[in-house]
């Protein structure tokens, strides 16, 4: 099986049900939080200033780039020599409280409804990851990214990246309407238990490319750009 292809009987539901219902959640969920959307917009401006919104290229389906949107949670200060600071001197007191909540992914029910991205799919990573997957792990992009995915919901920024990437894989082969259904109604026990919420989920590990650097060469994958 090609690595984005979706296993016989499940394509249906992919390539039909699954973005109906995606349009229908999202225009759903953007009413019933539109409220908390623009308090959250407007704390961001108060509190930081604009933009408030941050806005990434990253890789979708089958590694098409797209613009994915976020509530900004980072200062861009630099250092003397211009470049950037690390991560965990930008971000600002409401940017944390944000991730540990996960409400600066709101914004990805825009990226949902515009058909980049599906409420339930592998987590869109950042670009220059590309080269780094290993030919099992690129099932990923064989569906849209999602906003939510079985990683998130086993364990999230907590997992190693095997763990992380090898979910993502499982969940292209077991694709399903109740398994999305199972996974939404986990994401809501673990976004109110802020379970595996890490705000700098990197500190304490390697990003995916400083792990496998080693390997590019033996098994590359497509390569491309960068959270």
């Amino acid at each position: 099986m090609a690595p984005h292809d979706i296993p016989r009987g499940r394509s249906f539901y992919v390539t039909h049900l699954k973005r109906l219902l995606d349009i229908t959640g999202s225009v759903v969920l953007l009413m019933a939080f539109l409220p908390l959307l623009v308090v959250v917009s407007l704390a961001v401006l108060i509190m930081d200033g604009p933009p408030f919104l941050f806005r990434q290229v990253r890789p979708g389906y089958r590694t098409r780039p797209f613009r994915m949107v976020k509530f900004r949670t980072m200062r861009e200060t630099q250092d003397s020599q211009g470049e950037l600071l690390p991560d965990k001197d930008r971000l600002t007191s409401l940017g944390r409280i944000l991730r540990k909540t996960s409400l600066d992914e709101l914004p990805q029910l825009y990226n949902v409804l515009a058909g980049s991205m599906s409420l339930v799919g592998p987590r869109p990573l950042v670009t220059r990851y590309l080269p780094y997957y290993r030919a099992e792990e690129m099932k990923r992009f064989g569906l849209r990214p999602g906003m939510t995915g079985l990683a998130q919901v086993r364990g999230r920024n907590l997992l190693s990246w095997d763990d992380r990437l090898a979910l993502d894989a499982r969940y292209h082969d077991e694709v399903s309407f109740r398994l999305d259904a199972r996974i939404l109604l986990e994401t809501f026990g673990v976004v109110l238990l802020a379970k595996g919420a890490e705000v700098l989920p990197n500190l304490g590990g390697a990003d995916l490319d400083e792990e496998r650097r080693g390997e590019v060469g033996r098994t590359r994958a497509p390569g491309g750009e960068s959270r």
